[in-house]
């Protein structure tokens, strides 16, 4: 996979700081679509099982980020489950904002304000490459799986749901 620096957010500076290759996979977003995840696949030409989506969730009142494909949802149970927590819920939109320093539907796993432990569905294993948000709506990264678990120190773990 070619490395292509650029895209000037904080997820590509810190890809490219780490020596990690990536694709920039950009497409004209539209701002009315419903899901955000499902449009880049559908603009992107590829399989939406390939494309995560990057949620905040508070798990006994701490931050946690899940990964998980836009073909389903998190699941707060297994989430909290696997990082030791008893209850899960979604983090307020304002509070994943400034935790991130992204915005809504351009929340990058990758170069966050603040690191917070990460999970990644374990589905992202079954594939060469995936895709995650760049640092802002219409800008996707493609990168392989074993490099965003580095780059992340995410721990992978069944936490979608269909």
């Amino acid at each position: 996979m070619a490395k292509k620096s650029g895209g000037g957010t904080p997820a590509t500076v810190a890809l490219t700081r780490a020596g990690v290759d990536f694709v920039l996979r950009e497409y004209h977003h539209d701002p009315r679509a419903e899901s955000f995840g499902l449009e880049a696949a559908e603009a992107l030409g590829v399989d939406p099982e390939r494309v995560f989506k990057t949620l905040l969730a508070e798990v006994d009142g701490a931050l946690v980020v899940g990964i998980v494909p836009v073909t389903g949802q998190l699941d707060l149970k297994a989430l909290a489950k696997a990082v030791g927590g008893r209850r899960a819920s979604m983090a307020d939109p304002a509070v994943a904002e400034r935790a991130t320093g992204y915005v809504v539907g351009g929340i990058s796993p990758i170069g966050q304000k603040r690191r917070h432990p990460t999970l990644l569905d374990a589905s992202a294993l079954d594939h060469e490459t995936v895709l995650v948000s760049g640092g802002r709506r219409g800008l996707d990264l493609e990168i392989a799986p074993a490099d965003l678990v580095a780059v992340t120190g995410a721990t992978t773990a069944e936490i979608g749901r269909s």
